[in-house]
């Protein structure tokens, strides 16, 4: 899952904005995502940190859906997805 920190603003990305580097406009908040996702910002920011890696596959398909790629984007579809999960 540590595809999705493409697509989301982690602490690292907000460190290096602190220290002048430019923020990626095409990124989304934590917060946002987990919204129209309806998860919790928390479960967004362990998807992305790789703390987390089990989910159902109705999120996955929304996580997708939501930043516009497909879901083999953002997870290994060799992997298995757990159904009982966030």
């Amino acid at each position: 899952m540590q595809r999705l920190k493409t697509f989301v603003y982690t602490k690292e990305d907000l460190e290096a904005y602190r220290n002048g580097e430019p923020i990626d406009p095409r990124k989304t908040t934590q917060r946002s995502l987990a919204r129209r996702v309806n998860v919790s910002q928390a479960f967004i920011s362990q998807l992305a940190s790789g703390k987390k890696t089990s989910r159902k596959p109705e999120t996955a398909e929304w996580i997708s859906g939501v930043l516009g790629v497909d879901v083999t984007v953002l997870y290994d579809p060799e992997k298995a997805i757990t159904a009982g999960s966030a």
